[in-house]
């Protein structure tokens, strides 16, 4: 069974950081390029930033300088370093490849950008 699984999230004043984890079950991980997508209230899922198995990546314009995607194959897990927060990252972080498959998506990780 696919599996996907976020974590990571929190609340973090403007200008903090935070770090999001994503576990997925080899058969994803081992063949797909995956992405991390946010979601924030009245707004549509976006892509926030993506890294294809070699490890090329790609970044939203408004989060480019800020956020660093990676991925350890050692432990079928990616990650999200994200710097410098603004009240406006504040969303529903998601994990899903990239592009995104409707039956991967998972409850996401909520971040809150607030002082």
């Amino acid at each position: 069974q696919v599996q996907i699984v976020e974590s990571g999230g929190g609340l973090v004043q403007p200008g903090g950081s935070l770090r999001l984890s994503c576990a997925a079950s080899g058969t994803i991980f081992s063949i797909y390029a995956m992405g991390w997508y946010r979601q924030a209230p009245g707004k549509q899922r976006e892509l926030v930033a993506a890294i294809t198995s070699g490890g090329s990546t790609v970044y939203a314009d408004s989060v480019k300088g800020r956020f660093t995607i990676s991925r350890d194959h050692t432990k079928n897990t990616v990650y999200l370093q994200m710097n410098s927060l603004k009240p406006e990252d504040t969303a529903v972080y998601y994990c899903n490849t990239w592009p995104p498959r409707i039956d991967y998506w998972g409850k996401g990780t909520l971040v809150t950008v607030s002082s």
